[in-house]
């Protein structure tokens, strides 16, 4: 986070909570252009998709109230993960240069276009 968005924080912001992965999210002290200015401050890297589906609604000028941490979770919600595109941990298919490079043969019906 960079100097000019700590200080805007500092004389702007209003701390509206946290998540369990440690993002702090804010809203402005008053209206411009009669919205509500909300933001984040990452816990570590700046990355969107470190926030969860709970607080993203709410950043995006939902008007229901901030989440409290305490809302039911459902037995079909998975556990929130953030992007991992460009880590160990990003999936990779069978196949994949990372991931030896070969793969199983295509099915006898499959032909591949030759051109003329």
């Amino acid at each position: 986070m960079s100097l000019g968005t700590r200080l805007y924080t500092l004389l702007w912001g209003v701390p509206v909570g946290t998540d369990r992965y440690g993002n702090r999210y804010f809203r402005g002290k008053r209206l411009l252009h009669n919205r509500e200015r909300r933001w984040v401050l990452y816990n570590g890297a700046p990355e969107a998709s470190k926030v969860p589906a709970e607080w993203h609604g709410w950043l995006h000028g939902s008007p229901v109230p901030p989440p409290t941490g305490n809302e039911p979770h459902r037995p079909w919600q998975k556990e929130h993960e953030p992007n991992l595109t460009g880590t160990s941990l990003a999936y990779r298919p069978p196949g994949h240069v990372l991931e030896g490079g070969h793969r199983a043969k295509a099915s006898d019906d499959y032909e591949p276009w030759v051109p003329n």
